[in-house]
């Protein structure tokens, strides 16, 4: 099996999580696939191999037995944009959008699938892999290219107003990862507009009828319900 890897080593993952049979199994499914991985039970712990063992990815679990994982992740973004991957029985939509808001890069509830667990992992290093300056963004018949600011959609040209464009440009930079309606209204339209999910649902509309084969059942622009929006990655 080709192993995956960074800069001629092995993908480096840790495993935070107070369930000993899950640490043995989250161990045992990403090491088949190549990567090197570390696990730990609590917060404190999570930080120290944050800073010795230099993960390429963090997968998270909430309730510790230290602290709450929510409070790990703002603690690491205070000096990190280490990858974090929350897995989590908390399947309310406010735990979700907190654990996001925090800094979180995707969020999975448990019980969980695998194959969704490793394309997750996949998408972040994705992210992190290509060079900032990459501009040109292709998911089947849609490109959108960044730096002339243009849509194309089977072939066509695509026009979309200023703040159309702003939405999806957030949602490209960051495709594969779940923007919550917090992030995009502030770096859409800016402070003041936290409350303004109306402003965000009529243009994500707009969006969809724009770019969707089917606006009812969207391809590229993906939603989580109470959460936010996702921009579909080839995973």
């Amino acid at each position: 099996m080709e192993h995956p890897e960074r800069g001629g080593n092995s993908v480096r993952v840790l495993i935070v999580d107070d369930e000993k049979a899950l640490r043995r199994f989250l161990h045992t499914a990403l090491e088949a696939q190549g990567y090197d991985v570390r696990k730990v039970a609590t917060g404190e712990a999570a930080i120290d191999e944050v800073v010795s063992y230099r993960p390429d990815v963090m997968i998270l679990d909430l309730k510790l037995p230290d602290t709450d994982g929510i409070q790990v992740i703002k603690n690491i973004r205070e000096w990190s944009k280490l990858p974090i991957i929350v897995l989590s029985v908390r399947a309310h939509e406010r735990d979700k959008v907190a654990a996001l808001d925090a800094g979180a890069d995707d969020y999975l509830t448990k019980p969980f699938g695998t194959k969704e667990l490793l394309a997750r992992v996949r998408a972040c290093l994705r992210r992190i892999a290509e060079p900032e300056s990459a501009s040109v963004f292709e998911f089947e018949a849609l490109t959108v290219d960044l730096a002339h600011r243009r849509v194309i959609l089977e072939g066509g040209e695509v026009q979309l107003t200023p703040t159309e464009y702003d939405i999806l440009r957030v949602l490209v930079v960051d495709a594969g990862r779940v923007i919550t309606h917090r992030q995009l209204l502030d770096r859409v339209w800016g402070p003041g507009y936290e409350n303004a999910t109306h402003l965000l649902r009529v243009n994500i509309s707009n969006l969809r009828h724009k770019l969707e084969p089917n606006p009812a059942h969207p391809r590229y622009i993906l939603t989580e319900p109470g959460v936010g929006y996702r921009m579909r990655a080839d995973l």
